[in-house]
């Protein structure tokens, strides 16, 4: 099984335009684009299938942009304009059952849409008609990786500079996802209720913190990626609602997710 991703950006303007008549001019930036003030989206499409025996192609990735442009971006801008877009999730949900059949052969896996960097709304195939909601936080923090039940050779040889005495430090992300039915504004949660939430619980508990020596939780844990990822989940699952999983960013390259299932 192959799982091909397109991600498709685009803009509604809020004056209507007619850019969509026209071949794409700049797919990298946003088709149609955007000229001033307006909604600027990214769509992910994630496909899952066997390639071509011909074309050793899943799927042409300029039929997952036509198919985009040609269902999907009408729709968000007649809601956009119709003054029902709200949260979206409702939307993206219309979006998934559009596409769900658009490239028979294949069959459409996840479905993304982004409403900024940090902001975004899910949905699997196998989790339809659930919602995901996802929205990044950052904190800088310093650790020492280290097991007391090793020796101090093991140590080393387990986590090199990591298990400097000192510690070292990372400026991390965290994404929280939430994961529900939309209301009928499309929305899954109130965002400012969930930003104060993570804030309290956990940016405020970790930044800017030594965590081996600061933060009660890691006394005894070592504070890994993965630990992290999964301490932060435990924190936060009693105060919100829904929550689906945790994904830490220990560095641009290195980043872990934790969930219940």
């Amino acid at each position: 099984m192959f799982r091909l991703s397109r991600e498709v950006r685009f803009a509604i303007n809020s004056i209507p335009d007619d850019q969509l008549l026209d071949k794409p001019s700049n797919s990298y930036g946003g088709f149609p684009t955007l000229t001033g003030l307006g909604h600027w989206f990214s769509l992910t499409v994630a496909l899952a299938g066997e390639i071509d025996s011909q074309t050793s192609y899943l799927r042409n990735i300029k039929e997952i942009d036509e198919m985009v442009r040609r269902r999907a971006v009408p729709l968000i801008e007649k809601a956009i304009r119709g003054g029902r877009f709200g949260g979206g999730a409702r939307v993206l949900s219309e979006v998934f059952e559009l596409l769900r059949d658009a490239w028979p052969g294949t069959s459409l896996d996840q479905l993304q849409l982004s409403l900024s960097p940090f902001l975004a709304l899910r949905v699997r195939a196998v989790e339809f008609p659930m919602i995901r909601l996802t929205q990044k936080f950052e904190f800088s923090a310093s650790h020492r990786l280290h097991n007391p039940a090793l020796s101090d050779a093991a140590n080393r040889a387990c986590f090199g500079k990591c298990n400097n005495p000192a510690g070292h430090g990372h400026n991390y992300e965290v994404q929280v996802a939430i994961s529900g039915r939309p209301k009928a504004d499309g929305t899954l949660v109130c965002l400012p209720d969930l930003e104060r939430l993570v804030a309290s619980t956990v940016i405020d508990r970790f930044d800017h913190k030594h965590l081996n020596l600061e933060v009660p939780e890691f006394a005894e844990l070592n504070p890994t990626v993965e630990n992290i990822a999964r301490i932060i989940f435990g924190l936060l699952k009693p105060v919100v609602a829904n929550l689906a999983s945790i994904t830490v960013w220990e560095t641009p390259k290195t980043w872990c997710e934790f969930s219940e299932n």
